[in-house]
């Protein structure tokens, strides 16, 4: 077995990214503060195609250098927005037709493993805070909550990694 080099995995230029068709997701950081956890969720939203990225509170917005040290210039090829309130994007999402659910463990969420999804819809994931996670009035606008199912001793994983497998798990299912 052979490690294939960088000019054997043909990926897309940023253009042909651009105009390529989208999964039908937008990922709501709200209040991310670390500027390498949002620089790595950039980078899993450009593997997966993601159609936007939403950037709410003190969420901070490219171009910075200490994001781009985990994007790696996925922060110029995936669209995003800046929403000043968390809430606000949540209600807009949801009256342009998403369906949104906040990442979260809370009361009634669903276990993604048993979340099913619908095809023709569209979708948004709402991530939180490092320390406290997404705001009780988030959840309380969206349609519902995904907890990741989790066995060991801690209670949380850090917000990228639960990015990147609530990115991949609705990938398998909407793409």
């Amino acid at each position: 077995m052979r490690k294939l080099t960088i000019t054997e995995l043909n990926r897309m230029t940023a253009e042909e990214f651009k105009r390529a068709e989208k999964l039908p997701l937008v990922v709501v950081l709200d209040n991310v503060r670390s500027m390498h956890n949002i620089g790595s969720v950039f980078r899993t939203s450009d593997a997966f195609r993601v159609e936007c990225i939403y950037l709410c509170g003190i969420t901070a917005v490219p171009p910075h250098p200490e994001m781009h040290k985990t994007a790696l210039g996925a922060e110029f090829t995936v669209d995003w927005k800046y929403v000043d309130n968390a809430v606000e994007a949540v209600d807009n999402l949801r009256k342009e037709g998403y369906v949104v659910y906040s990442v979260e463990q809370a009361e009634g969420s669903v276990m993604l493993d048993r979340l099913e999804l619908d095809r023709t819809r569209k979708y948004a994931v709402v991530m939180g805070n490092e320390v406290k996670g997404v705001q009780q009035e988030v959840i309380d606008h969206s349609d519902g909550c995904i907890e990741i199912p989790q066995y060991g001793t801690k209670h949380s994983l850090n917000v990228s990694v639960t990015a990147g497998i609530v990115i991949w798990d609705l990938f398998k299912k909407l793409g």
